[in-house]
């Protein structure tokens, strides 16, 4: 797994912490290696769970995208919500229960 310069994983919450090699895992299956773009930096919703060290957002891989984001989901579980965006997929930690 990658880091976009300046992003640091070292605040991350256990939850979200604890999912990267989830995320690693399913990328690299598809031949994919996952790039953290954004943790707390950078602007989002005033908000958003960045803040609060619960999310990350992880490059959009080249190929197979529907696909990896749909396993992502699969994998996550409910806790978890996965959000694809245009430049990115969206993942936090948000249990509902």
């Amino acid at each position: 797994m990658l880091l976009k310069l300046g992003v640091d994983i070292s605040k991350l919450h256990r939850p979200i912490r604890k999912i990267l090699n989830h995320i690693e895992n399913i990328y690299q299956q598809h031949n994919e290696e996952p790039v953290i773009t954004s943790t707390y930096e950078g602007t989002h919703s005033p908000s958003s769970l960045h803040y609060c060290h619960d999310a990350v957002d992880v490059r959009n891989p080249t190929t197979n995208r529907d696909e990896i984001y749909k396993e992502l989901e699969q994998k996550l579980g409910k806790d978890y919500d996965v959000v694809q965006e245009r430049r990115h997929i969206h993942i936090e930690y948000d249990p509902k229960g």
